[in-house]
């Protein structure tokens, strides 16, 4: 049994899966730290509304400037894939700690969500933690296994 090719059919450039799950592990990582990234931001240009907020459901104030490190720079060392490891264990334990601070009226629907979108979240940054970043990171370089 012979097969004939129709060479007039044009053929699919292939994908290099490898190069393509590098890719996604980067834009993975970028989509699980822009809302961290942007919420840290924010609390920077809304300092005092966030203090306010902080203090209302019987948080301190004075944690602000840690909260916002722990969200911007956690943030960033995720993106680059530095000390991916320590940084999303870091944001592992404020997610859970925000869920049930912020969002334990079990009552009310939407915090229920909101609480179970935190666990998932920090789900998503115990995943790295046991995977790492992977190939397009500091710490793959780091490593000594990129070039």
């Amino acid at each position: 049994m012979s097969i004939s090719v129709n060479p007039s059919v044009r053929s699919r450039p292939s994908i290099d899966a490898a190069a393509f799950g590098k890719v996604l592990e980067l834009g993975g990582r970028v989509l699980l730290v822009s809302l961290f990234l942007l919420s840290g931001l924010t609390k920077l240009t809304s300092y005092g509304a966030t203090a306010a907020y902080m203090t209302a459901t019987g948080v301190s104030a004075m944690l602000l400037p840690i909260v916002i490190a722990t969200e911007v720079l956690g943030s960033v060392a995720v993106i680059a894939g530095w000390h991916t490891r320590v940084a999303a264990f870091l944001l592992a334990g404020f997610t859970l700690l925000a869920a049930a601070l912020f969002h334990n009226d079990f009552g009310n629907q939407i915090q229920m969500i909101m609480f179970l979108k935190d666990v998932s979240i920090a789900g998503a940054f115990l995943m790295l933690v046991a995977n790492g970043a992977g190939p397009l990171s500091f710490d793959y370089r780091r490593a000594g296994r990129g070039t």
